[in-house]
């Protein structure tokens, strides 16, 4: 299933499409220290993370990430939304702790 399927599958909110209809999400990795997403996260993983800032596309796009999902209510301001869309990386957004995120989208796949 790709990135923007399950995105409306579990009514997330998609923030920037990037390469979203093109990409498979095939694990989930949760973690908000970017040094440890760079170097753990796996290729075609979703990301979720609280982390809102420039930097969490640079470690997206290094990680190749298949997207970046923002949990609890967490925004990407403009200057982030604009670098997403000039690296083609997804994020997607929701109100719901990681923790029930990533449940949610384990049981969708059905990855474990």
């Amino acid at each position: 299933m790709n990135v923007l399927e399950v995105a409306k599958e579990l009514s997330l909110s998609v923030v920037v499409p990037g390469e979203g209809a093109a990409r498979e999400i095939k694990g989930i990795y949760c973690c908000d220290l970017l040094s440890i997403v760079m170097g753990r996260a796996k290729a075609d993983d979703a990301w979720i993370t609280v982390m809102s800032n420039i930097n969490a596309v640079a470690v997206a796009v290094l990680a190749d990430v298949s997207c970046i999902i923002l949990s609890e209510g967490m925004e990407f301001d403009e200057a982030c939304k604009e670098r997403a869309e000039m690296e083609g990386v997804c994020v997607l957004s929701s109100d719901l702790p990681t923790f029930e995120l990533s449940r949610k989208i384990d049981l969708l796949l059905n990855l474990s």
